[in-house]
């Protein structure tokens, strides 16, 4: 088996540190010099790290004004979700998997946020949605994917139950992976009206527990679900069909 990277090592490392700190979520982090001092690595190191940390939603770096805890994951969520990764590169299937195990989580995470939802927890759900926007707005796929992410995390937080926190958190990376593949799967078309009828969704849900309406919002997040586990369907079923087309075009090419 070949040794971790180095961004990789100090990633872990610097998790570790943030658990072992009891950084809590919204908390700055120290300077990049005195991190690297501290985990005894360079700079460029540290920042990949921080960078690798990010794209996991753990942590957020905003321009000058250092970097933040966005979720405090549990160190097992890297143990329990690497086994599945292979899974989804293998049999693209697995996705619909994902997808279930979302509704099963998100139905009751979204209902307590509405609940629960501090104005802390509701600025940060705006934030993600509100960045969602932007990088959709400047078509940069993966930006809004990650974004897309961290807004349904954001969510998560905000239903303010440890073990459903921890449960998402953990399945961060995988639901990023999965939410950048399904955007990209969604979009093969460029019809603007998935992109539409997405952003509205995510509006809706957002505004159902701005609002204060737990049944209203699981019912956003549940139609949220259906209408990409639909749009999925329907992108499986168009290559199906055009594979098809090609096997019978390479078969009637003989004939000619």
């Amino acid at each position: 088996m070949p040794a971790p990277r180095l961004s990789d090592r100090v990633a872990q490392q610097l998790q570790e540190l943030i658990q072992s700190t009891h950084l809590q979520s919204g908390d700055k982090l120290p300077t990049e010099r005195a991190l690297a001092e501290q985990l005894g690595v360079s700079r460029t190191a540290l920042r990949e790290a921080i960078q690798k940390l990010s794209s996991r939603g753990l942590l957020e770096s905003r321009v000058g004004s250092g970097t933040f805890v966005c979720s405090r994951v549990p160190l097992w969520h890297q143990q329990a979700v690497a086994p599945l990764e292979p899974l989804l590169l293998d049999d693209p299937q697995y996705r619909y998997d994902v997808l279930e195990a979302r509704q099963a989580l998100e139905l009751r995470t979204a209902w307590y946020a509405a609940q629960r939802a501090t104005a802390k927890d509701r600025d940060r759900i705006r934030h993600c949605f509100d960045d969602m926007l932007l990088h959709q707005q400047a078509r940069d796929a993966a930006s809004a994917a990650r974004s897309d992410a961290q807004f349904h995390l954001a969510i998560a937080e905000a239903s303010h139950n440890a073990v459903l926190v921890q449960l998402m958190g953990s399945l961060f990376e995988l639901v990023l992976g999965t939410v950048a593949q399904n955007r990209r799967l969604m979009f093969v078309h460029d019809d603007p009206s998935t992109l539409e009828h997405l952003t509205h969704q995510h509006q809706n849900l957002m505004q159902a527990i701005l609002d204060g309406e737990p049944e209203q919002a699981r019912s956003a997040i549940g139609q949220h679900l259906v209408y990409v586990h639909d749009k999925l369907s329907e992108s499986d079923a168009d290559a199906a069909r055009l594979k098809r087309l090609d096997r019978l075009s390479s078969s009637t090419a003989f004939f000619s």
